[in-house]
């Protein structure tokens, strides 16, 4: 009997809400991939709550954990390596050599790179020094980039303004051989009014994932759709229907996180869990 795919997500963790893993992992377990969560940082809440208590995680710890995965044999049976929310430069840089292993162990793998380190508002949330290792050593390995429309021009000094401004850009982030950008939450000159974009550019060329847009600003956005794509990677999918399938998917986590009164996604309507069990 075939082993479900296995991925390795190496992002934040909180007590309370969905962001980071604790947005992530549930869509991919829920599809029926075996799921690895190593936590870069441990916090009660996100930063939008009065008070929040955790810390990153101690260099030497997270490096055991890596060992840990490593002596388990996890990057060699790997079909996916995620990566999300770092939050310290120690982590960054073991991150980007566990990856490095991987990769080399274990080359039929799937790294994506969600390069999580801002937004137009509060801008750029990461020390500039973590930005540069993701830029400069995470990056260059992927086989897909996630930045949402801050990131990608931080990244590569190229605002995505229309269509044509696309392949310039990822041509400057400077991924891997035959990778795919993924830009999210583009909203362009050509993009109908009332709407965003997701805009999956690689080696066959450009695709264009329009949804109505709901003008609410939650925790967890990127790194839920991160984990939705990689779900519907390994249940098969082609990339371009796993971004189709996870916009539908977050229409309905930000819809249900409205209706609750929530400052992260929620993961509770029915029809969002019903819909990973397809």
């Amino acid at each position: 009997m075939a082993m479900p795919p296995l991925v390795i997500s190496i992002q934040s963790q909180v007590v309370h809400g969905h962001v980071g893993n604790s947005a992530a992992v549930f869509p991919m377990l829920a599809a029926g991939m075996e799921v690895a969560p190593i936590p870069t940082v441990i916090f009660s809440n996100t930063p939008v709550y009065p008070t929040r208590r955790g810390q990153a995680l101690d260099p030497d710890f997270f490096a055991d954990l890596l060992r840990g995965a490593e002596e388990r044999g996890l990057p060699a049976r790997a079909a996916f390596i995620v990566t999300g929310y770092i939050g310290s430069l120690e982590v960054a840089r073991l991150t980007a050599d566990f990856v490095r292993r991987a990769r080399a162990l274990n080359p039929g793998l799937t790294y994506l790179c969600d390069p999580v380190m801002g937004d137009v508002y509060p801008g750029l949330y990461v020390p500039e020094e973590i930005a540069a290792v993701i830029r400069e050593e995470l990056l260059p390995m992927a086989d897909i980039a996630t930045p949402n429309p801050f990131e990608l021009h931080y990244l590569t000094g190229t605002a995505v303004e229309t269509l044509a401004d696309l392949p310039r850009a990822a041509e400057q982030l400077g991924l891997a051989k035959g990778a795919h950008l993924i830009a999210t939450g583009c909203r362009l000159a050509e993009t109908a009014p009332g709407h965003i974009e997701t805009l999956v550019y690689g080696p066959s060329g450009l695709s264009r994932h329009p949804v109505a847009h709901i003008p609410v600003s939650l925790g967890g956005t990127g790194d839920l759709f991160a984990g939705l794509i990689t779900a519907g990677l390994g249940a098969g999918r082609a990339l371009a229907e796993a971004v189709d399938l996870a916009q539908v998917q977050m229409t309905r986590a930000i819809t249900e996180a409205q209706r609750l009164g929530r400052s992260e996604v929620a993961l509770s309507a029915a029809e969002f869990r019903a819909a990973l069990l397809c």
